[in-house]
């Protein structure tokens, strides 16, 4: 097999163990992610965006409780609850409902530097502030201190021991607090206890503006101003929502347009032999269905599977700040979704896999039988034709159907889950509630139950990104399995072929077709001197092309070697070996573009008159001028709109432009009428006069002027000769002669 050393690798391909399939899936999904990179700065931007609108949408949700706070006529007021949530992260006090009576002291706090306990009542300040105060007055005292520290006059009653009243210093900024001999640990957590600091600060800023008093004014001045605070909360989101997906979707479409030009690049430098053996439509599906399957996995990964998790973190966050053990309940489900998820991915990334081989074999038979449907109608095969789609389209149905069901069972089976989280958070809260210590009360209690019900629903969301991405994986596979096949390769040191001046050499070729067992070619020995003009003739299958495509390196041979001026072409460059050869083949290649650029396709340069020169010189000019447009008339997909006849004379324009030293001929005259036929002999007469032919026919009218006429049978040379000379001496030749060459 030929390779040759790909432009820019990209990949290191090498494998040194033994993989399992799973993670060959998975690194071919990385592969992918590798094509993402060279965009980082926008997937910072996409993350940044993600990152705002979880926050915003926990925001938007948090409000709940600020909202209940004050349409709730017997709860404590929005300014008494923040202010006490101030006193819960500054000094980790935290208060009784509507008493400022201590519940809790909070661990490595300022408040366990000092001798405050556990039912200890703050009734008041010691001067310059009032000494005696309100719930509320002592509540916003504690929480906007104007000194680095507070003396608290304090009222301990317990039972069996008179009550007594106490003076108490508390440092009001946790930078009081001594770091020496704390652990690790502990420092950390004074860190977050900053920014918990900094983020209650901030909401005390923000309502700092609102009245106080609970009239039905300043009540509806409050709901005002939160209902505004919501809605302006959901136009930013919104918005950078909006440039989140927009941004992701121009990074998956960068990527895979790359991903697919490098298949395309990758597909173009691959040995010819590779798709000899392989369905080119298999290749088509690959590069256009199964990239567009990773385009669709890609954008759900940098849109939901970034935003939806970062909602549902955000959210469980918050949940947390405000009861952490109710939330922990609720996450108790965390391991069985992260179970079920990754048991669900192993079935779509098996039923993926076995749609997209459907998907490429229903391909390859719609092109078989859109090409070949002249042949099915004059056989009356349509029923044949008809029940072998059917069969590929019900295996197609089956997998599609593994795929629906894994993907429609996903959501229920999670909700299922999260609801049962919630319902034993629900119990357990409703329990926690009824105690006085709890540190949550009924409307905490319901805005935690939003934020969950936010992640959940998040998390719900996000629920089919895995099969998504297991989809993606089982594309990837097939995409980079094609990119990894080897491409041609030259010597490292390969020199530049000087123009052709002497002899061609093939020196005891032997050749075996990729996948097959038997020889096609035997210890083939051949000279061609330089002008010469060789015909190859033999039975079908006897190697004749195979032969001739073994000059540009199509192929290589098993043992043997090919010299041209002594040269063995596989020391030399691709491009300068092939710039000096010519082909035209009974298969005619014709592009979707016009006449012109198909007759100058091996001459891009060529000049219109260059163009119309060999367009002449093929016969190609009588019926190019009478086409619509001329040489500006596009060739249709397959040549459609021109005779085969048409075609090959187009084709045999595009050698005669190109002007190459060798000029190989495949049955060039296989698809013209007989009346095009002398002409076009007469054209290849003239262009093989000064240059070294190769022809391969089976048409007397062609093979009889040839210099050397080299019979082929079995992949051996048996004769070699004039036709004279073939005639007397050659029964194969004879034969051939008899029945193939006469028409």
């Amino acid at each position: 097999m030929i390779t040759r050393a790909r432009r820019n690798p990209t990949w290191n391909d090498a494998k040194t163990k033994p993989e399992s399939r799973n993670f060959r899936l998975m690194r071919a999904f990385n592969r992918v992610l590798k094509y993402l990179w060279p965009q980082w700065h926008r997937i910072l931007l996409t993350l940044s965006c993600a990152l705002i609108v979880a926050f915003l949408l926990s925001v938007s949700y948090a409000t709940a409780i600020p909202l209940l706070k004050v349409i709730i006529a017997d709860a404590e007021g929005l300014h008494p609850w923040i202010e006490r949530e101030a006193c819960s992260v500054r000094y980790g006090i935290e208060f009784y409902q509507k008493q400022a009576r201590i519940a809790k002291l909070r661990q490595n706090s300022l408040a366990e530097w000092t001798d405050l306990q556990v039912e200890d009542q703050i009734i008041g300040f010691s001067s310059p502030i009032e000494p005696n105060l309100s719930y509320a007055g002592i509540l916003e005292v504690l929480a906007n201190p104007s000194t680095d520290s507070l003396t608290l006059k304090v009222k301990r009653a317990r039972a069996n021991a008179p009550t007594q009243t106490l003076v108490i210093d508390i440092a009001t900024h946790p930078e009081a607090i001594s770091r020496e001999g704390l652990s690790f640990r502990e420092r950390l957590s004074l860190r977050f206890y900053g920014v918990r600091l900094g983020l209650v600060e901030l909401m005390q800023r923000v309502i700092r503006g609102l009245p106080r008093e609970k009239t039905p004014d300043n009540i509806m001045r409050t709901i005002t101003y939160i209902v505004i605070l919501m809605l302006v909360c959901t136009v930013l989101r919104c918005i950078a929502k909006f440039f989140q997906a927009s941004i992701a979707q121009k990074i998956v479409l960068v990527a895979v347009t790359r991903l697919r030009y490098d298949l395309f690049e990758h597909i173009t430098l691959m040995p010819v032999g590779y798709f000899s053996k392989e369905r080119p439509s298999d290749t088509i599906s690959r590069t256009l269905r199964d990239t567009a399957e990773m385009s669709q996995a890609l954008k759900v990964m940098l849109g939901k599977a970034i935003r939806e998790p970062m909602n549902a973190f955000i959210a469980l966050t918050f949940a947390m700040i405000i009861h952490w053990q109710l939330t922990a309940i609720f996450m108790l489900g965390g391991p069985f979704i992260l179970i079920l998820v990754g048991q669900f991915g192993r079935v779509m990334k098996r039923a993926t896999r076995k749609s997209l081989v459907a998907g490429a074999q229903m391909l390859a038979k719609l092109e078989e039988t859109i090409s070949g449907l002249r042949v099915v109608k004059v056989f009356n095969q349509q029923a044949y034709e008809q029940a072998r789609f059917k069969e590929i389209n019900k295996r197609l149905l089956k997998q599609q159907l593994e795929i629906s069901r894994v993907e429609a069972a996903t959501s229920p089976v999670l909700e299922i889950l999260g609801m049962a989280g919630a319902c034993v958070a629900i119990y357990v809260g409703v329990l926690i509630i009824q105690k006085p210590q709890a540190g949550i009360d009924g409307e905490e209690f319901l805005g935690l139950l939003v934020l969950l019900g936010a992640s959940a629903e998040a998390l719900r969301k996000a629920s089919d990104v895995w099969n998504k991405i297991q989809r993606a994986s089982a594309a990837a596979e097939r995409v980079f399995e094609l990119l990894d096949q080897p491409v041609e390769t030259q010597s490292p040191d390969a020199k530049t072929l000087a123009p052709f001046k002497s002899e061609i050499q093939f020196k005891d070729i032997v050749f075996t077709y990729p996948g097959n067992t038997e020889l096609t070619l035997r210890g083939i020995t051949l000279t061609i001197r330089a002008g010469e003009n060789i015909a190859i003739v033999g039975p079908n299958g006897s190697g004749k092309t195979t032969l001739a495509c073994l000059l540009p390196r199509f192929y290589d041979p098993d043992s043997g070697q090919i010299y041209i001026d002594g040269q063995d072409i596989r020391d030399v460059t691709l491009e300068s070996l092939r710039s000096q050869i010519g082909m035209v083949t009974q298969n005619v290649i014709s592009f979707n573009d016009t006449v012109a650029k198909n007759i100058a396709y091996g001459k891009t340069d060529a000049s219109s008159e260059a163009v119309v020169q060999a367009a002449k010189q093929a016969f190609a000019h009588e019926f190019i001028q009478g086409l619509p447009q001329g040489y500006d008339t596009i060739v249709g997909e397959g040549g459609s709109g021109l005779s085969g006849g048409q075609l090959q004379r187009i084709v045999i324009a595009r050698a005669i432009l190109k002007n190459p030293r060798i000029l190989i001929f495949d049955e060039a005259t296989s698809q013209v009428d007989a009346d095009s036929e002398s002409k076009i002999h007469k054209a290849i007469q003239e262009i093989m006069a000064h240059r070294t032919t190769l022809i391969i026919a089976h048409r007397f009218s062609t093979v009889i002027a040839a210099d050397q006429i080299v019979v082929v049978d079995k992949g051996q040379i048996v004769a070699k000769g004039t036709h004279d000379e073939l005639l007397l001496d050659c029964s194969l030749y004879q034969g051939l002669y008899e029945t193939q060459l006469v028409k």
